[in-house]
């Protein structure tokens, strides 16, 4: 009797939030590596000035504005997808560039590279959202209750955040000893901050509904 060739097994489906960022084959700057959090503040600085939200209040003769400026778009997404069914892709291009950037510059600081983190191009970290069709992909209402549904994934990468951590210390002595990232844990903070671009996609930024796996693989 002629035996059925294997099964291959079934990979799940990509997730619509996608994360890899390549790993350091070389060696790395140590100097660099030494005052990391140094080197990184004017970066820093620029990150702020345009992730950081900032609120201006007044009160004039009775009247009270607000206003409000940075970061990652999310109420106005929230709203149009609520009322009217769209995403302005100039909005999803913000959120997807603006996450981008962010992602760099959280790489750089856990030693994942000794590239000074740019502004503008995807260096060694390659992030991306699938563009939603809305109206065939997205709920309408499901927006106003991610950030409940989110709340495992949360308490989740608190503890992850924790190992990553540690992860990132032991890397920082690593570095500066071998001039090498253990691939390991490489592997695992690379896997950490792919969680947690999942989570934002889903939760923060609503780019789809399909909700975040509980896994560091891709």
């Amino acid at each position: 009797m002629q035996q059925m060739p294997p099964t291959p097994p079934i990979e799940p489906p990509a997730y619509p939030v996608t994360l890899a960022v390549d790993y350091p084959d070389r060696q790395l700057d140590r100097l660099t590596t030494f005052f990391r959090l140094i080197v990184a503040i004017p970066i820093l600085i620029v990150l702020g000035s345009v992730a950081g939200g900032t609120w201006q209040w007044s009160y004039e003769q009775g009247e009270a504005a607000a206003a409000g400026a940075g970061g990652l778009l999310f109420f106005g997404p929230l709203l149009l997808i609520l009322f009217r069914q769209k995403y302005p892709r100039w909005w999803f291009d913000w959120n997807l560039e603006l996450q981008r950037f962010i992602t760099r510059v959280v790489c750089y600081l856990a030693l994942m590279n000794d590239r000074y983190p740019s502004t503008d191009e995807h260096q060694s970290v390659r992030l991306d959202y699938r563009y939603p069709d809305v109206p065939a992909e997205l709920n309408r209402f499901l927006p106003l209750v991610k950030w409940f549904l989110a709340i495992p994934h949360y308490i989740v990468l608190f503890f992850l955040g924790i190992g990553a951590f540690f992860a990132i210390v032991i890397a920082w002595f690593a570095v500066l000893f071998t001039g090498r990232y253990p691939r390991g844990l490489f592997d695992y903070v690379e896997g950490v901050l792919r969680w947690q671009n999942r989570v934002t996609g889903y939760a923060v930024t609503l780019v789809t509904d399909k909700y975040p796996p509980f896994r560091l693989e891709a």
